[in-house]
């Protein structure tokens, strides 16, 4: 049987135990609900961040149009003859003087081969008379012939060098038609459209080929008349090109029409590239907006916005809490895609430049350093390590 001190050490070295007990699985809980929090913190680096400053935004009248080449040539056949080759396909690039279509030239060379032998003919008969006119100047000074025969070889003197005038003429008239003939590049380029086949036959006038200078494109663009006077040759214009997606080109108007559109009320104007950046491909569709006036904007990526509707919301980081905030935007910036901020944020606020669908309003974050790619891997083992470690000594004890 205990003795009564006995028992009272005892129960008191129990009651001792069950407090360090609790007192160990309270911190052993707090520790665990303090990692749980922490786990549930956004993690955020600076690359996800997009920091709200003023920029220059330009605006202006909008110009729509397609893409044209300044220079271009429709060549059509000057004769009627028959197509025998077509040398150049579409897309195909040509240098000048480059023979693209062949016609059939028999009847020409007939032709050209026939003045030729009658402006010999006429050539002879011209000498003759020339001669026989300087015999009759010779035997009327000696008083050997009448004025009546000198005046009758002067004319046909006269008659012969008319002869052999038109006579050379033809010549020259067939060789010209032998020549068109052999439809040729009038410039450097590309043919932009075949329309004749071998076996057909061209009529004057028929269209057989386009040729166009692909340096040479320009924007042929139109504009409301009721914005002409914002317009002016010289001002700066970025626009996109359907087909060209992502991609910006800027230019310069050129010129302005001085007469709009009876229909439309549109005037046109044109509208060179200026960065170098020229397509190659003409009739494509153009947009943009000719920069007539800039100032000072807060603007906002378009990747940061969030649309519910016909409103706009951006999520504003700032001392480690996310903030959904409502945006009152003001027109998009065409050359960097960027939207003009009215009211919501301020010069320097900070806002998730891609935000997920899954963030809260009022979930914490913290900003961490960007990941270096070549100590990645150091971070995970050494709290890999840590977690072993860690384990172990839980084992042991």
């Amino acid at each position: 049987m205990l003795r009564p001190g006995l028992l009272l050490v005892m129960i008191a070295l129990m009651l001792s135990a069950c407090s360090k007990g609790d007192k160990a699985a309270e911190d052993k809980n707090a520790s665990a609900s303090a990692s749980a929090q922490a786990a549930k913190a956004l993690q955020v680096t600076p690359e996800d961040l997009y920091t709200v400053k003023t920029s220059a935004q330009t605006s202006g009248p909008v110009v729509t149009g397609t893409i044209q080449p300044e220079r271009k040539a429709d060549l059509r056949a000057e004769i009627s003859s028959v197509v025998l080759q077509v040398l150049k396909e579409n897309g195909d690039p040509v240098k000048r003087g480059d023979l693209l279509v062949r016609l059939d030239d028999t009847a020409i060379r007939d032709s050209l081969r026939s003045a030729e032998e009658a402006e010999r003919a006429s050539g002879q008969s011209f000498d003759q008379a020339e001669r026989q006119l300087q015999r009759y100047k010779t035997l009327r000074a000696s008083g050997m012939a009448s004025a009546q025969q000198l005046e009758d070889a002067e004319v046909r003197r006269n008659n012969a060098q008319s002869d052999l005038v038109a006579a050379k003429a033809r010549t020259v008239q067939a060789r010209q038609q032998l020549q068109r003939t052999e439809i040729r590049a009038p410039f450097d380029g590309v043919v932009s459209e075949r329309k004749v086949s071998g076996g057909d036959t061209a009529a004057i006038g028929k269209e057989m080929l386009k040729v166009i200078d692909p340096a040479s494109m320009r924007l042929e663009g139109l504009i409301s008349a009721d914005r002409v006077a914002q317009v002016k040759a010289g001002q700066d214009v970025t626009f996109r090109i359907n087909g060209y997606a992502g991609q910006t080109f800027t230019g310069k108007v050129k010129r302005v029409d001085t007469s709009a559109n009876a229909t439309t009320r549109q005037l046109a104007v044109l509208i060179g590239f200026t960065d170098g950046q020229v397509p190659g491909i003409a009739g494509l569709y153009a947009e943009g907006t000719i920069a007539s006036s800039s100032r000072e904007v807060l603007s906002l990526e378009s990747s940061a916005l969030v649309r519910e509707g016909d409103k706009a919301y951006a999520w504003q980081f700032k001392n480690g809490v996310l903030k959904k905030v409502l945006l009152q935007l003001g027109e998009r910036d065409q050359r960097t895609g960027n939207y003009a901020i009215v009211s919501g944020l301020a010069n320097g606020d900070q806002v998730i430049r891609t935000p997920m669908s899954t963030l809260k309003d009022g979930q914490t974050a913290t900003l961490v350093p960007s990941a270096k790619p070549n100590s990645a891997a150091a971070p995970a083992s050494a709290a890999a390590g840590a977690a072993s470690a860690q384990a172990a000594a839980s084992a042991g004890k």
